[in-house]
């Protein structure tokens, strides 16, 4: 039997945003990385314009929504994510009339655009920062930070035992204007990004104010960068240990996933349900468990929260429904949609992930077994597309893109690489430029090359080489976003039906509509629970029994389409 069907494009309204309420609930979310997306200008750099010219592309793909990562006036000591100013956009990526056409292109193509919040930290050539350092020691402008005396005789220690993400200590020392040595400033992630005071009143009516600066640009909601860490706890206490990173996603701890932050969030739900069109918030939150990330989630603040646990499961299919359920089960009781996955541009595509033994993290350095990790990127992809709730996808995995693991030392970008410690620092590799045609300096990116070098035989991969073509992963993508509109039963709904399967099998029902998963290495035969719809590889219907290959996951109706 074929795997899949004629890609046609998915239903779209054409000239408004398509007015579908809770929209959210069951959305298909394609995160743009503006850098790597489309260069319109030949500068080796994606930007706006080059986003807007590929907005059909998306439309037709099937999503409903595009997060853009930031594109904000920032001097891109972290990729954009040290903001110097909220309300402007980069040079390097166009200007605010470019943001305000993509916006309106994409809602008359029935798209809608959520854009990156970065509110835990600021860039140090924000202007309140560069201001705090200017005049010196009892500026009001340094209790919008976190700026503390050092301990030791001399002040010459850091306050506290705090690690930053990047590694090293989450600390810098200043030098005063008199030339002194003289106060300690906290950053949990780069020296150039250093955190805001969230005890401030200043600092909330500030992000209250960038809020509305956005959506009264028409921009549909907001993915809030590292959302767990806006309070600290009180006094600042010391941790005590080490190797910090460690024991992030285990417990709770001083500078992450604070109760306070709740109350930030309620007070920014407020504004947003003051504009119509169901605009939404977004958390990026890393917690030690599911539950906690359900608080993020209650009815009156955010809307959905990154499911982490999901992403860092293996390719196993009892590890994959303990977090399937442990998800749904946490979400129901706040009434929110469970999301799922798979990739984002802070961790190894998972077409590399699970080309690689399991155990090995987010972030890995080697290729690993390519044919066996896309026919697993492809049967996830399909698992993920069935659950109850909204699916995120990175740009570029629509391809089957690997991670380029052997980018040369001498063009690595990645901030984390250079502090030598805490991260592993290979998140160039989920960043190169994606390809868009066979051949070209940059496969279509642009005319003037790559900011990252792409593969030899990335064209082989491009939107072009795999549109029209039968088996691609694109037109897999396309087909099973088309299902999945066109069908009631996919993303609808808080639960699965699970159905008796062989060991290392996942299947389920919901509804008229069934998955069949097989995460082992052989082939399986399961019942026909009805008629095949789509399989992530060639896939045998025979009489009353289905024959699964290895690593495939099969889609199948009791109902006609």
């Amino acid at each position: 039997m074929s795997q899949q069907h004629s890609a046609a494009p998915a239903r779209h309204l054409a000239g408004t945003v398509a007015d579908r309420r809770d929209w959210w609930r069951d959305a298909v979310i394609y995160q743009v990385y503006p850098r790597s997306f489309a260069d319109s200008n030949g500068d080796g750099m994606g930007d706006l314009e080059g986003v807007r010219s590929r907005l059909p592309y998306l439309r037709d793909l099937g999503v409903d929504a595009v997060w853009l990562s930031p594109f904000y006036a920032s001097p891109q000591a972290d990729a954009g994510y040290d903001v110097a100013d909220y309300r402007a956009v980069d040079p390097m990526f166009g200007t605010l009339l470019d943001a305000d056409a993509l916006i309106r292109d994409a809602h008359g193509l029935g798209l809608r655009i959520i854009v990156d919040l970065v509110p835990n930290h600021s860039s140090d050539q924000h202007e309140w920062f560069k201001r705090a350092l200017a005049e010196g020691p009892g500026s009001p402008l340094r209790e919008r930070y976190h700026f503390r005396p050092g301990k030791g005789a001399g002040g010459e220690l850091p306050p506290n035992d705090w690690e930053s993400i990047f590694g090293g200590p989450a600390w810098t020392r200043v030098t005063e204007p008199d030339g002194t040595p003289g106060e300690w400033y906290l950053h949990l992630f780069a020296p150039e990004q250093p955190d805001f005071n969230w005890n401030h009143p200043a600092v909330g009516d500030e992000f209250r104010s960038i809020l509305r600066f956005w959506l009264d640009m028409g921009v549909d909601g907001f993915r809030i960068d590292v959302a767990h860490g806006l309070v600290k706890a009180e006094g600042l206490p010391d941790l005590g240990s080490h190797e910090q990173l460690k024991l992030l996603g285990n417990d709770v701890m001083p500078f992450f996933d604070q109760d306070g932050v709740h109350d930030i969030y309620r007070q920014w739900r407020g504004i947003l349900d003051e504009y119509a069109g169901e605009r939404i918030f977004v958390a990026e939150a890393w917690t030690p468990t599911v539950e906690r990330t359900a608080h993020y989630v209650r009815p009156d603040e955010l809307h959905q929260a990154f499911n982490f646990q999901y992403l860092g499961t293996a390719w196993d299919a009892e590890e994959l429904r303990g977090v399937i359920d442990r998800t749904l089960e946490a979400m129901r009781p706040v009434g929110a949609p469970a999301t799922w996955v798979l990739s984002n541009h802070d961790v190894t595509r998972h077409a590399t992930r699970f080309a690689n033994p399991p155990g090995l993290g987010t972030q890995i350095r080697t290729a690993g077994d390519r044919e066996l990790g896309l026919r697993r990127a492809r049967a996830a992809t399909l698992l993920m597309l069935a659950l109850p709730g909204s699916a995120y996808v990175y740009q570029g995995e629509e391809l089957g893109l690997p991670d380029v693991v052997d980018l040369p030392d001498e063009v690595r970008q990645d901030p984390a690489y250079f502090r030598g410690a805490g991260q592993d620092g290979f998140r160039d590799g989920c960043r190169v430029p994606i390809p868009w045609t066979r051949e070209g300096s940059s496969y279509g990116f642009g005319d003037g090359g790559s900011w990252l070098p792409q593969p030899a035989g990335w064209g082989a991969l491009s939107v072009q080489a795999q549109t029209g073509a039968p088996g691609s992963t694109l037109e897999l993508y396309r087909t099973a976003l088309r299902l999945r509109r066109t069908r009631p039963d996919l993303g609808a709904g808080d639960a699965v039906e699970w159905l008796a399967a062989p060991e290392g099998v996942l299947a389920f029902r919901r509804g008229d509509f069934g998955c069949v998963a097989n995460t082992t290495g052989a082939p399986v035969r399961v019942p026909a629970h009805g008629r095949v719809l789509l399989g992530s590889g060639e896939v045998t219907q025979a009489g009353e029994e289905v024959e699964v290959p290895a690593d495939t996951t099969v889609w199948w109706s009791a109902a006609a389409v």
